[in-house]
């Protein structure tokens, strides 16, 4: 048997809407006997402050949620530049690895040409600048009677950091031993 509706009272929908025969219509049967389940007067079981008003909204709370708006956007904004400072001595620090890693680079260079016995082979200064940018000075230590040669190359660290442009150089040395001349050879 299909089950009807009859309004009693109020609109379609309202509470008043019972249903006729057995089991009812879905709607119907979520109304239940105690009518909507928001207009339950005793509160559930469970965890919470049980009855009473909700925290936060007594006459002690000074001020509103519309009060707190934008809060977040001020307190990234304050964040901000400290998270930029942070970030430009990361890529500082990692703009002077870069450096070192250059110094030696050249200064590598610069000792195996220095010990190149090869007529057309570069000079150490002219190696070093080839291989790296930004050298600031070449210094051979050393000799043909010491049996090796010892290079330093400076190469400076360029600044990333606004108004602070002197991070100074990076200092690399490298040694290469010197062919073995005739007289030396058995």
């Amino acid at each position: 048997m299909r089950s009807r509706r009859v309004r009693t009272s109020g609109a379609p929908g309202s509470r008043g809407a019972r249903s006729l025969g057995c089991g009812g219509s879905p709607w119907a049967r979520s109304l239940g006997r105690l009518g909507s389940p928001r207009a339950r007067t005793t509160p559930r079981p469970g965890p919470g402050p049980g009855p009473g008003p909700r925290p936060g909204t007594g006459p002690l709370r000074r001020h509103s949620r519309r009060d707190d708006r934008g809060q977040a956007a001020l307190e990234y904004l304050g964040f901000l530049p400290l998270l930029l400072l942070v970030g430009l001595a990361g890529l500082q620090l990692g703009v002077a690895a870069y450096a070192a890693q250059q110094a030696g680079t050249a200064a590598r260079a610069a000792a195996r040409a220095e010990s190149s016995d090869a007529e057309d082979a570069p000079g150490a200064v002219a190696a070093a600048h080839a291989a790296a940018d930004r050298v600031t000075s070449v210094t051979v230590g050393g000799g043909p009677g010491a049996g090796e040669v010892t290079v330093t190359v400076h190469v400076r660290i360029p600044s990333v950091v606004p108004f602070w442009d002197d991070f100074g150089t990076a200092e690399k040395t490298a040694t290469m031993p010197l062919p073995a001349t005739d007289e030396e050879r058995p």
